[in-house]
């Protein structure tokens, strides 16, 4: 016996489409004489009805980043020598966010040798940003559940909260922190 895992207008992550969508109809599949479906389908108006395996819900607790690394390109316009006070002279720092190689954080030539330092520092910042989202998590859930906690670390865990909660906020919802705070 099967019964609905998703519902009409849930948005599903599905997986042999690789992409987004919305439920669209519930098609349960009835055999006579049973008194609930053998299985369910979805239909996501993507040309075929999926399963309840080939479809993922979206999380709203846990945000996967993956594995960020740090990575180092070739400096096109400058020779090493007209970089020497770089901190690595004919490359800069690249943040890669995909398993590929591809996507993520990158610089500026010309805003990177204003200040190589500051841009190795983000770099950095930016690669561990996913542990740090991780930490804070846990350091939320931590000041929330313990009963004896003592009063400055409920109010640190209230602050990580508020970052979590803004991290994992969508574009234009209401009670963003502001980037000064």
């Amino acid at each position: 016996m099967a019964k609905a895992s998703y519902h009409k207008h849930q948005r599903v992550y599905v997986k042999p489409v690789g992409t987004w969508a919305m439920i669209e109809r519930v098609k349960p599949h009835w055999v006579k004489d049973v008194e609930e479906p053998v299985k369910v389908y979805y239909d996501c108006g993507l040309g075929r009805d999926f399963t309840e395996d080939e479809l993922a819900v979206e999380s709203s607790d846990q945000v996967d980043a993956g594995q960020w690394r740090l990575m180092r390109a070739r400096n096109k316009w400058q020779t090493p020598e007209e970089c020497a006070h770089h901190p690595q002279p004919g490359t800069y720092p690249i943040v890669v966010t995909d398993e590929r190689d591809w996507g993520g954080w990158r610089v500026p030539g010309a805003e990177y040798d204003r200040d190589p330092s500051r841009i190795e520092a983000q770099a950095r910042l930016v690669v561990h940003a996913p542990r740090l989202l991780a930490l804070a998590e846990t350091l939320a859930r931590m000041g929330s559940e313990d009963p004896d906690a003592s009063p400055e670390l409920v109010a640190v865990a209230r602050r990580a909260s508020d970052l979590v909660r803004t991290i994992k906020a969508r574009p234009g919802e209401p009670g963003q922190l502001h980037a000064a705070e």
